[in-house]
């Protein structure tokens, strides 16, 4: 009788610690913080103005890095999985496209309006050399660094003209996107791809259906709306069943301290 009492509470022992070793092991990635990969709603991956300079790397922050052939190849040897180095890429990027706000409002009136590509390349890129001006103006000394260097350049001090960067680049298209700077890979890699993604349609930097992300077939353009965010850390496939297993590492511990208080008392 002894034997057998000492086989049951080694068996109840045994299945209190399995069920223990199953509760942690559901309990660590369920509610510990494992996090889960950033997601985007609109994916640059099917974006080839995106993949032209970037490619997809898991160990990224954001999913992406730049690419050692593409225009940001300088870039490429940087630490993309470091959450501070591309931490503070990101802010400077958001402080970029914050301090050219007035432009993208310009942009969409004269789109409203209904004006020419030709008229909005001009307009645009006017506005950008008005307002690198203004950036210098704490700044006699700097600001009299950038005139000077204009007028070496272009012959003039407020820096190049509608003309002369059409006859530079080819297009008023491209005239418009140099304007902006709006690299839509460096974007991607520093989280920002939802943030700005109406502005590259309206400056028709969307292709190959990218629209028309799989992922989220209605979502809305209006960056608003659409800024993107990680899927959180507290998400598992084994939320679910971590309550059940719970249950069975306590009862598997009541049946055990039952047995040996029992066997205690006789």
């Amino acid at each position: 009788m002894e034997t057998n009492n000492r086989i049951v509470k080694l068996t109840a022992l045994i299945i209190a610690a399995v069920a223990l070793f199953l509760s942690a092991a559901f309990l660590i990635p369920a509610h510990a913080g494992a996090a889960a990969p950033f997601k985007y709603i609109h994916d640059p991956a099917v974006n080839s103005e995106a993949t032209k300079d970037i490619v997809k790397d898991e160990t990224a922050i954001y999913g992406f890095r730049p690419s050692e052939t593409g225009s940001l190849s300088v870039y490429a040897g940087a630490d993309w999985s470091d959450p501070e180095t591309v931490e503070k890429g990101r802010q400077d990027r958001i402080a970029y496209h914050n301090s050219i706000e007035s432009m993208y409002v310009l942009l969409r009136e004269l789109q409203k309006e209904g004006k020419s590509t030709e008229e909005i390349a001009r307009a645009v890129s006017a506005k950008r050399n008005e307002l690198r001006l203004e950036s210098y103006k704490d700044d006699p000394a700097g600001l009299q660094t950038l005139k000077q260097r204009n007028l070496e350049k272009y012959g003039h001090e407020e820096g190049p003209l509608p003309d002369e960067l059409f006859a530079q680049y080819g297009t008023w298209e491209k005239v418009i996107e140099k304007a902006f700077s709006a690299n839509v890979g460096m974007d991607a890699c520093l989280g920002l791809y939802d943030d700005y993604y109406d502005l590259y349609v309206a400056l028709g930097q969307v292709t190959d259906g990218a629209s028309q992300n799989p992922a989220s077939p209605a979502a809305d353009t209006d960056s608003a709306e659409n800024t993107a965010a990680p899927v959180s850390p507290h998400t598992s496939d084994n939320g679910a069943a971590f309550p059940f297993v719970l249950i069975l590492s306590g009862a598997a511990v009541f049946f055990a301290a039952a047995i040996t208080g029992k066997e205690r008392s006789t």
